[in-house]
């Protein structure tokens, strides 16, 4: 994808007895204080776990994930007692015993199941759909022709209530870093949410820290409630209100003037941030990558000199300072070290190197007429590459550099992916689990969904993909995703320009926000006074 929202996550593990892992979900805690917390957020599509694209935040304290994984990297359980393998291929995940959806009904393995098929079916049109393409029998639930023959994953199997076996259709270290909170094709779905899709869907019933007790209003928002009964982490706090925003820009500016205790700080935003919020800014580095894609199925940008000159003539640092107040950080490596286990520092051509730069631009034989930087309009875009446009021009000595932005992300949307962008355009990747595999494959190979931003391939990295896919342990594969980054960076077929980051703003009225690796953990905040 070029653009996404915030919500994502990192790292990188295998799990297969998962040594050091930090347990402890059945902690009480303390109880819920009395009082509530109110959060901006979009207008979400749907709050069915595997229908929803923009529901992350309201969908991450109604649910409880498998597993999630903390600051440094960690996996600890969560809804899961263990989620083991021998030959990464062949999963057992083992449930919690005791815990319950919001309306009494037991959490179990086919709970998971009923939800994981209804997600992965062809039919439905689920948005989750592809999170669940890594388990057997997803073709035949997903036919290039004709419905489907079958409505369950055979790579499913319920062993009883707390077991359910997973068979993937090749090994994948990765697997449990898909069970993570952003990946919401992976909660689990009581059987009220079949009687009555409809209603469901506004008002879902979950197994997390809150319960809704009013549904959904459309451009309004609802308050949830701290679950009593729920056996992980108590919430801090005694409910959350979230309210619809169309234009976050709006929200912001409700959060100075406390009309809202918490928001996303919107990119519009980041070089202001700082100094209207000081320390009630929280931020965190995003599993995320903005990039710069290059028309490579012409031949204009064939020579890697040019492609890695372009890359070398931009000062990163101080268009990160003069346009993002600094809440950015420059792009070292293809991998944000948020992703646990990605080196950083591996990518020279990153470095701001103007006279290495125009030296390597007149050995490639230099450029000749116009060069565009195209990118979506209307998302905040306008400022940085004009900034990169410019640089270009200075640097290089390329007198015509056009930052050009489309009417909006429609037109964009349609000019990249129907190859009509001739010269560099904006990209972005963000990771819904956290995994150098998401990113490396998301972009950078023929099946990626973000292959189209790079127009990139290799046999040799999909052979080194395919080893880490397979390694025997953590840092097996860990070693080989970054080998697959290093072969990457010596075709260099895209510019990295940052790695992203979470913001958010709060009031004083709140205090405990912590962004972390799922985003903004709203159940650990509690309200002041």
């Amino acid at each position: 994808m070029f653009t996404a929202p915030a919500s994502l996550s990192l790292a990188l593990v295998l799990a297969l007895a998962c040594a050091g892992c930090s347990g402890g979900a059945e902690d009480s805690g303390g109880s819920a204080k009395a009082g509530g917390f109110s959060v901006a957020v979009a207008e979400p599509d749907h709050l069915t776990p595997g229908r929803s694209t923009v529901g992350w935040d309201q969908l991450r304290v109604l649910f409880a994930p498998l597993v999630k994984v903390d600051a440094k990297g960690g996996i600890s359980y969560v809804q899961a007692r263990s989620v083991t393998s021998t030959d990464a291929r062949h999963w057992t995940i083992k449930l919690r015993s005791g815990w319950k959806f919001h309306n009494g009904e037991a959490v179990t393995a086919q709970s998971y199941a009923d939800a994981w098929n209804a997600t992965a079916y062809a039919p439905n049109g689920w948005a989750g759909n592809g999170q669940l393409a890594g388990i057997e029998g997803y073709a035949a639930l997903n036919p290039a022709k004709g419905k489907p023959k079958t409505r369950t994953l055979s790579g499913l199997k319920v062993v009883d209530a707390t077991t359910l076996d997973v068979t993937l259709t090749s090994p994948d270290s990765q697997f449990p870093l898909q069970l993570t909170p952003s990946q919401l094709g992976f909660y689990p779905m009581p059987k009220a949410a079949f009687k009555d899709p409809k209603s469901y869907d506004r008002k879902p019933i979950g197994n997390g820290p809150f319960r809704m007790t009013s549904a959904w209003k459309a451009d309004e928002g609802t308050t949830v409630n701290a679950y009593a009964a729920y056996r992980g982490p108590k919430p801090k706090s005694s409910e959350i209100t979230f309210k619809s925003y169309a234009d976050l820009n709006t929200a912001y500016t409700d959060v100075q003037a406390g009309n809202i205790d918490l928001a996303y700080v919107p990119v519009s935003k980041y070089g202001q941030a700082k100094a209207d919020f000081g320390d009630r800014l929280h931020t965190y580095d995003a599993p995320s990558l903005e990039f710069m894609g290059l028309p490579l199925q012409g031949k204009k940008f064939d020579d890697v000199r040019l492609r890695k000159a372009l890359s070398m003539a931009i000062d990163r640092s101080a268009v990160n300072k003069a346009i993002y107040g600094g809440l950015y950080t420059p792009a070292t490596s293809l991998t944000p070290s948020s992703e646990v286990g990605a080196e950083t520092g591996i990518c020279d051509a990153c470095a701001y190197d103007p006279a290495a730069a125009k030296k390597l631009l007149e050995e490639a034989g230099g450029w000749s007429g116009e060069l565009t930087i195209t990118y979506p309009g209307g998302l905040g875009l306008d400022e940085l590459y004009k900034a990169v446009a410019n640089q270009l021009r200075q640097n290089l000595g390329i007198s015509d550099v056009r930052a050009q932005p489309t009417a909006d992300w429609a037109e964009f949307s349609d000019k990249a992916f129907g190859g009509k962008i001739t010269g560099l355009n904006h990209s972005h990747w963000g990771a819904l689990y956290p995994s150098m595999q998401a990113t490396l494959r998301g972009i950078f190979t023929k099946a990626g969904g973000c292959q189209v931003c790079s127009h990139y391939s290799d046999g040799d990295v999909d052979k080194l993909l395919q080893q880490a896919d397979s390694a025997p342990d953590t840092t097996a594969a860990a070693k080989l995703y970054n080998d697959a980054q290093k072969r990457i960076l010596q075709d260099f077929p895209v510019i990295p320009l940052f790695y992203g980051s979470y913001i958010y703003a709060s009031t004083p009225r709140v205090t405990g926000v912590t962004v972390g690796p799922a985003d903004v953990e709203l159940s650990r905040i509690s309200v002041v006074g």
